[in-house]
Parts: C-alpha cells; structure tokens; sequence
C-alpha cells in the first residue's frame, strides 16, 4: 500500500480524553477514532492488526478441534430471565444495553452468550454421542460500561472471541479447560506480549474455577499477585495468602475503656498502644438482593486487614437462597445516611463491636431482622483482642470469643497484598504486578444448562444436565493492550507477528529519480517475497517521514538514501532503533531472516 493513496492522517500532540499511552498512541498514529463515548472506529492499519490477532485466535482455536460458528447479537430478554441474570445484567451490574421492539418485546444487545449458546445445544444436543463438543466465535459484544475509558480498553462496543464447551462429566470438562489454557497460553505468546495466567473469580459469569490471562502493564487496571518461584499468580480479588503474625495481646483483663475520637485503627492503637494485629475491627455493610431483601452484613476482620469486597459478595451469593434470592444487586459500606433507612438508633461507626444487638434493626418489610455475622479467618485464633464497644468514644480491650462476644460464621474475605506469605511455601512473599485481563476461561459446570433445560441422553439412558466450559479473548483488546506493553516516546513499537505491515520503505527526497526508482523496486520485490510493506511516497520531508513511521510503529524501515551509490539501504529496527545498511541483493533475505526470528 502506498501512503499516497491510504487513508492516512496522523496527530502530532496527544488528544485531550486520552488518558494513557496505548489510547493516545493509536489516536495519534491514525489506527482509530472516537465516534462516541466508547464507541471507535477502526481505521485501515488497525483494522490489519485486528485481522491478524483474528487469525491467531482461529489457528489455535481450529487446533484444538473447536468448531467456529456466529450467534446472534440480539438476544431476547426471556433467555436471561430463565438463567436468572436478566436483573443482574440491566439492573444490577447494568452493563447490559437494554431495548424493546415494536411489538413490546424485551431485548438485549450480547455482553456475552452463555443464555444463547446454551439454548442452541438444549435444541440440538440429544446424545453423550454428541459429546464433548465446543463452539466458539468471534463477535462485537456491547457493555454500557459506568465510565467508558482507555479506548479499546474499556469500550461500549469492542471485538471478543468467545467459545463454549459441553460435556458429559466434569473429567471431560478439565480436559477441554487444560486445552484452552495451553491455546490462550500459545494466543499471547504467539502475539509477542508479556503475559501471566493468573486465578481469577468468575464473577457474573460464575463457576467453579476460573483463569484470566494478563498481559502486563503499568497502566493495567488488574492488580497480579505472585510467587518468584512460579508456583502461585491470581488477581489480588482471588488472591489467598498467610496474613503477618499476630503480636500477642497486652491486655489480659475485660473492660471497657475510654478512646475519644479513635474512630480509626491508627488512632486506636496511639490510644491503647497496641498493634494493629490485636484489634478486632468491625465493618457493617448493607446488601440488597435480587428480591429487594436488604440485609445488615457484620464483618469481623483483624486490624491490620482490609475487607476483599468480591470475596464478600462471592460469599453473600451462597447465602442468597437463605433470603429466598438467587443474586446480589448491591453492596455497600453502611454509612450514617443509609442506616437512617433501617436503624432504630444511631450506630457509632467506628466504635462497632461484634455482639452489636439486632434490637437496632427496625422492624420494616423486606430488611432482615437480624445481622449476618461473618467473621474473616484472621480474627478466629485472636486472644484478650480489643475490639468496639457499640458507643461512641469507648472500646472493650481483653475480650475473647463466647457467649458474650458471639463468632460469627468463618469466612475468608480478607484483601491479600503483596508481601504476604505464600500458602505452598511461607518462605515465598508474594509480589505485585498491574495486568490488563486479555483472556478469561471458566469451568460453568451445570450452572446455566440446568437453569435452561439443556440436557443430554446418558450411556445409561438417563437425563443429565450438560456440563459447560467458557473461554473468551478480547481481540480489540489485545491490540490495544499489545501497545500498552511496548511503546516509546516516539510512538508504537508493534510485535511482529500483529504489526499492520512489517515493512515501510522511505523516500527521503522525491526529486531524486535513483531514490525514487530504487523504492518503487524494492516496495515491489518485498511485497512480491511475502513480506507486507508500505511505500512512504508523500511529498513530504525526510524528517516528517520518520517521525511518522516511527509512530505508526512498523517493525522495519527501509531507507532509499545516500547509501544507495554503494547499491545498500539503511534498514533500521523500530525496537531498539538499530541501524544497518544493508546490500539491496540481500534486503529480501535479510528481512525474511528477522521475521522468522521474530515469529519463533
């Protein structure tokens, strides 16, 4: 392609709503351009890229014997309400673009497929014969994210590869997810990034386990935390580790002392001079589920730790059917002005207390008459502990677990950070990367089949729910991830294996026949050799040209200048910005050379 002729218009400074530097970088260099909030369009050269990310997802999937098919974006509203998560998609989490038709009809646009996939195998799959058998596609996904941001990071509308799996028995499910696990490994690797697999939490997906993929990043949104020896990775929402060792308590007699104004670890310790890791700290939290019923969560947590707000939820879930609730549509910190809804007297927030009555709970319609107590695994072993003492400015100092001091239900909803120890190896502390989630693959187990009536024929001749897998890459969001990991000042340093082309060849002076003969020859023999390449014939000025190429960030610049009389061009790596000149006889080989290289 001849940039004369391409749609090809570049920025010199940063556009004012880019915020980090993959965003700015594909603005600036041409690749797309913002239609709306979150929606973009993708320009020609990212439009390459995506194609070429698009084919390596297709090679792996293909390998692994996955069958390609396309799906609906336009889902009916019934698919999801049989599933149970039509509220939590449009109301709760609200990522869902919601629409009725003429008829009155309620639809969404696809977030994802679990509700269509899983209906088209409760219509066609009949037999264990059929089994395993895995359906995958690539498709535009809509999410009404909150605060679109970081371009193609965070978009309303982006690019996905999602497959799903079915199965006989969870065995079989395992085998699929390894294979998945090996091809997104082999996806990323293939596609030149950096990247860990981390254990991850399903989410609204939901499942019994799940992995994402993260490529890292300083400007990922994804907290990693890992183990050098490479034994444990998970995103810190996940994440599970050996908190610091307790100090033993100094208080050995129960009583209540004044603390004015210690409504905070920091200040309670100054107070009593006690260290963090002998305070019992108590955090109360309203949660709405799905039905309207609000309960009062009581979280006992040690001092020194903070509530993992997903672990919590993960944990109310499981306790839903108890409220006669499948869901949770919200969760929040129990602030002076929410309590005004429920509380029969003030509670003094930060003088709170385990054994905080439920007497303070009114009596209304749809809030429980009683606090969930959750007590995180940190407080279990606690002795002579200091803790709230439900009034304000006092706390109770060498109280333990009792009838008194009643534990509530054991739970692990503790935020690991780094610097905690490893459970495989206390000796290993974990350690703390940014990571933008590139692939997330799920084990769904019964969970949606069973919701929609999909099932299957066993070799016995008895009905069974089929067991499902979900694996999805964000195609979109590679690319732009790919850019994250590997820029300079000057502008984007593509992989290989995904740059737009892998080649520009620059005329440094148009009016120079011998310059302008010798590129048109080579651009033309490169092509011709397999080699994708572009042809700088702007009337434009050297320095214009580099720049430009050197943003775009196409692997290998070819330079038709002073080098020429000796029958050589300079070739120079966008990577490390290396230059060579190299003999035109040899060009094509030598550029040959380096791709296979770096496609290995």
């Amino acid at each position: 392609m001849r940039l004369s002729q391409m749609l090809f218009v570049t920025l010199r400074e940063d556009p004012a709503e880019a915020e980090i530097p993959s965003h700015k970088l594909l603005l600036r260099a041409g690749y797309i351009r913002r239609i709306g909030s979150g929606v973009y369009a993708y320009l020609p050269l990212m439009w390459r890229v995506l194609k070429k990310v698009t084919q390596i997802v297709r090679e792996e999937m293909d390998a692994t014997g996955a069958q390609e098919c396309l799906l609906p974006q336009i889902q009916p509203a019934e698919l999801w309400q049989e599933s149970g998560r039509w509220d939590t998609y449009t109301k709760a989490e609200g990522i869902m673009f919601a629409l009725k038709d003429r008829q009155g009809r309620e639809l969404g646009l696809g977030p994802t497929h679990e509700e269509v996939i899983t209906t088209v195998a409760r219509d066609t799959i009949r037999s264990y014969r059929q089994l395993p058998l895995h359906l995958y596609q690539v498709q535009t996904k809509f999410r009404d994210e909150i605060r679109p941001r970081f371009g193609l990071m965070r978009g309303r509308e982006f690019i996905m590869k999602d497959g799903y799996s079915f199965h006989t028995d969870v065995e079989s499910l395992r085998e699929t997810y390894a294979h998945m696990y090996q091809a997104y490994s082999n996806i990323l690797r293939r596609s030149g990034l950096t990247f860990r697999a981390v254990e991850a939490d399903s989410g609204a997906i939901g499942g019994s386990g799940s992995h994402e993929f993260m490529v890292l990043a300083d400007a990922g949104e994804d907290e990693v935390l890992y183990t050098e020896d490479g034994k444990y990775a998970a995103n810190v929402e996940k994440a599970i580790a050996l908190p610091p060792e307790a100090v033993a308590s100094a208080f050995t007699k129960d009583e209540i002392k004044d603390t004015p104004n210690a409504n905070t670890i920091e200040a309670l310790c100054q107070q009593l001079d006690c260290d963090a890791t002998t305070i019992v700290k108590n955090v109360l939290y309203q949660a709405t589920f799905d039905n309207g019923q609000l309960v009062l969560v009581l979280v006992s947590i040690r001092g020194d730790q903070a509530v993992n707000e997903v672990k919590l939820n993960n944990e109310l879930v499981k306790v839903a059917a108890d409220y006669k609730a499948k869901a949770i549509l919200s969760l929040t910190v129990a602030d002076a002005d929410s309590q005004s809804q429920w509380a029969a007297s003030p509670i003094p927030v930060g003088y709170i207390g385990p054994d905080l009555g439920d007497k303070l709970i009114q009596t209304k319609p749809k809030v429980a008459n009683k606090f969930l107590r959750l007590a995180d695994q940190t407080v279990i072993e606690l002795k002579n502990f200091v803790t709230g003492a439900n009034q304000p400015h006092q706390h109770r100092v060498g109280a333990n677990w009792g009838k008194l001091m009643p534990l509530g239900k054991a739970v692990d909803v503790r935020k690991a950070t780094a610097g905690d120890r490893a459970l495989h190896d206390s000796t290993q502390l974990l350690q703390t990367a940014r990571g933008i989630e590139i692939g997330h693959i799920f084990q769904l187990g019964t969970r949606y089949s069973a919701a929609l009536g999909a099932t299957f024929t066993t070799e016995q001749g008895e009905e069974s729910p089929l067991v499902m897998g979900c694996y999805g890459v964000g195609v979109s969001r590679l690319a732009q991830a790919a850019v994250e990991q590997s820029h300079d000042k000057d502008g984007i340093i593509w992989p290989v294996a995904i740059a737009p082309y892998h080649a520009i060849v620059v005329v440094p002076n148009l009016k120079e026949a011998t310059q302008v003969e010798a590129a048109e020859q080579i651009y033309q023999n490169l092509n011709a050799a397999g080699i994708e390449t572009l042809l700088d014939d702007r009337d434009e000025r050297p320095g214009v040209k580099f720049k430009d190429s050197e943003l775009i960030g196409i692997p290998y610049r070819v330079v038709t200048g002073r080098s020429l009389a000796q029958g050589k061009v300079e070739v120079v790596k966008r990577a490390d910005k290396t230059s060579v000149e190299v003999p035109i006889s040899e060009l094509v080989s030598t550029l040959k050379a380096w791709i296979a290289e770096a496609l290995r």
